[in-house]
């Protein structure tokens, strides 16, 4: 990718973070139990405005920031897991940060 594409990308990302961002914000923080509903729709936003961090996590010039692509990961599956409880995404977590690669 040349870098003017990279920057426009970068600089798209930005603009569209901050308006997840303000989405999610807009939204009263409410309990899971109390309004199922309403805390499901500010996960759905705070999932988007992690994703949009991933994104640019990886197309930042560069070498790849390794902790910060763990830390988005994380926080993605951390999230998701309350959409696909069944796919034990919040275990999964847990060998981000592990140091064992496979054989």
């Amino acid at each position: 990718m040349d870098e003017n594409k990279r920057t426009e990308l970068i600089l798209s990302a930005w603009e569209i973070h901050r308006a997840v961002e303000e989405s999610y914000l807009s939204r009263s923080a409410t309990n899971r139990a109390a309004d199922p509903d309403a805390w499901r729709e500010r996960q759905r936003f705070l999932l988007a405005d992690m994703a949009i961090h991933l994104l640019q996590t990886a197309i930042q010039p560069g070498a790849i920031e390794l902790e910060k692509l763990k830390n988005n990961l994380h926080a993605i599956l951390t999230i998701s897991d309350a959409f696909l409880p069944h796919a034990g995404l919040k275990q999964a977590t847990g060998m981000i940060y592990s140091d064992d690669r496979p054989a």
